[in-house]
């Protein structure tokens, strides 16, 4: 008896845990929920405007934006010493060069990628001093103007160049926001805040000599900060602000380094959507309510940028964000990025989502998922999943699970150094109501631990510090990004179909049915 009583238990205990980690998402075709919201593709992230004149890098560009869809890109550097825009002469009167600024930007907008413009950083013969970012590899100068009427020329110079070169009615789509970091003293600015509002003054009035409207923008801050106070600033000094810009990171510290833990990814996974959302209420709460609301960078903290899970962290963020920001602006496209000077391995947990050898990272599956979703979105209840379909009846769910497992004794960077296999969440049932009768093919795509999982596939290899020919054929092969399903299904007169998948720790899928 006893022992029956103990495989009744067991069996008891099995279906308890099956109903538990089994998972539904039901999908009424006909229940619009309204446009999908697009705000995640609306612009992307550049180390540095020298860095655009690269072939690798704008072949990277390019086929981000094919792939992903981005429309915007905000990068540093764009008045830096590299770009040679602004020289004087023996008796101090400037000369401006536009040559590169040109060749890039040339560039940009014949792929159909428009610049979000970043005013920054000084160039060596304007600047008040000779303080610079000494621990960045090129060194840009962080220091104000020695001459505000000199700056204040030379942005209205180039914003009137950029007329000239691409006709108002282009000039008019771009965002122009004013430096990067402010509040980051002695890292970005060696000024103060009044300093900086000063500059973000000089600036926007310079802008808007060109034309009204233009749309300038700021303080760019990091950890959300500063907001409240520019738009004090602006609203008593009747300076012009179209738009409210700044920066977030998982991570409980300001600032990346090469070798700390100390910007790794917080346990607090809500960090960034309970930032962004507290951005919005104090904009709606200021003088300024319908103010558009840009976060020009954000990303995990460290450890998770090669990382399977950061696919899962990605969807998850972006989800929980909702309509709170006008754009997300992922920081960065590619590894190609010198902050602190080239990288001397393909896998070094760089900001990219694509890496020095064209290797797409599980970021890059996150966006080119996304981009495929329809434009109608569709109501569902599941609160880790996407479903739209087109304007030809096709359908796309977006699914995936965030599982944190870090343990309470270790959040370094050497964590994400290991092999961290995924454990199994059960299974994942897709149910397709009111879809019409007839013939249509079925793709699943997969991203997660060892599906389009490069840097796991790197370590396998032994993590060399270079790759062979050979060994990026072989991850590039692997890491495709083709489905791991393709099958055509009927669906009969009751209008219903079900696909049913095996769901594991921070798998990340995008399943599309569409009619043949």
């Amino acid at each position: 008896m006893k022992k029956i009583f103990c495989t009744i238990l067991s069996l008891f205990i099995t279906l308890l845990l099956h109903a538990q980690t089994n998972r539904t998402i039901n999908v009424y075709i006909s229940d619009v929920k309204g446009t999908f919201n697009i705000f995640f593709n609306e612009c992307v992230g550049a180390g540095r405007a020298n860095e655009g004149l690269r072939a690798d890098w704008q072949r990277q560009l390019t086929y981000a934006k094919e792939q992903c869809g981005f429309r915007y890109i905000c990068m540093h550097g764009l008045l830096h010493d590299d770009m040679g825009v602004y020289f004087e002469d023996g008796k101090g009167n400037p000369i401006y060069n536009w040559q590169y600024i040109d060749e890039l930007y040339d560039f940009l907008l014949s792929i159909h990628v428009r610049p979000f413009v970043e005013f920054g950083f000084m160039p060596k013969t304007l600047a008040s001093s000779n303080v610079t970012l000494s621990f960045f590899f090129w060194k840009p100068n962080i220091s104000p103007p020695k001459d505000y009427t000199k700056w204040s020329n030379l942005i209205k110079a180039l914003v009137q160049h950029w007329v000239e070169r691409y006709g108002e009615a282009e000039v008019k789509q771009w965002y122009f926001e004013v430096w990067n970091e402010p509040n980051l003293k002695s890292i970005f600015w060696s000024g103060d805040q009044a300093e900086y509002f000063k500059l973000f003054e000089a600036t926007a009035r310079a802008v808007k000599s060109v034309s009204a409207d233009y749309r300038v923008g700021g303080p760019s801050t990091a950890v959300s900060a500063c907001i409240p106070e520019l738009i004090k600033y602006c609203d008593s000094t009747k300076t012009p602000l179209d738009f409210i810009s700044t920066h977030n990171y998982g991570s409980d510290k300001t600032f990346w380094t090469d070798t700390s833990d100390a910007a790794i990814t917080t346990k607090n996974m809500d960090v960034i959507p309970y930032a962004v959302k507290k951005s919005k209420h104090i904009i709606e709460q200021s003088s300024m309510p319908k103010l558009p609301l840009f976060y020009t960078e954000w990303s995990s903290g460290d450890g998770l940028f090669d990382h399977y899970r950061q696919a899962a962290y990605i969807l998850d963020k972006l989800k929980k964000t909702g309509n709170a920001a006008n754009a997300m602006s992922y920081w960065t496209f590619t590894d190609i990025f010198e902050e602190r000077g080239p990288r001397a391995t393909p896998f070094h947990d760089g900001f990219g989502m694509i890496n020095y050898q064209d290797i797409n990272k599980p970021a890059f599956y996150a966006y080119q998922y996304l981009n495929r979703l329809g434009k109608h979105e569709l109501n569902v209840l599941d609160a880790t999943s996407f479903a739209c379909k087109d304007d030809k009846g096709n359908v796309q769910v977006l699914l995936w699970d965030f599982t944190t497992t870090i343990p309470d004794s270790i959040n370094k960077r050497d964590y994400y150094k290991k092999d961290i296999p995924s454990n199994t969440k059960g299974k994942v049932t897709i149910n397709y109501k009111n879809l019409p009768a007839g013939k249509y093919e079925l793709k699943v795509y997969q991203t997660g631990y060892k599906a389009n999982d490069p840097y796991t596939l790197y370590k396998e290899m032994g993590s060399p510090s270079q790759l062979t020919k050979q060994q990026v054929q072989t991850i590039r092969q692997k890491d495709n990004g083709a489905p791991i399903i393709q099958k055509n299904v009927l669906v009969n007169s009751n209008k219903t179909f079900s696909e049913t998948l095996d769901l594991r720790e921070n798998d990340v899928f995008l399943v599309t049915i569409s009619k043949l």
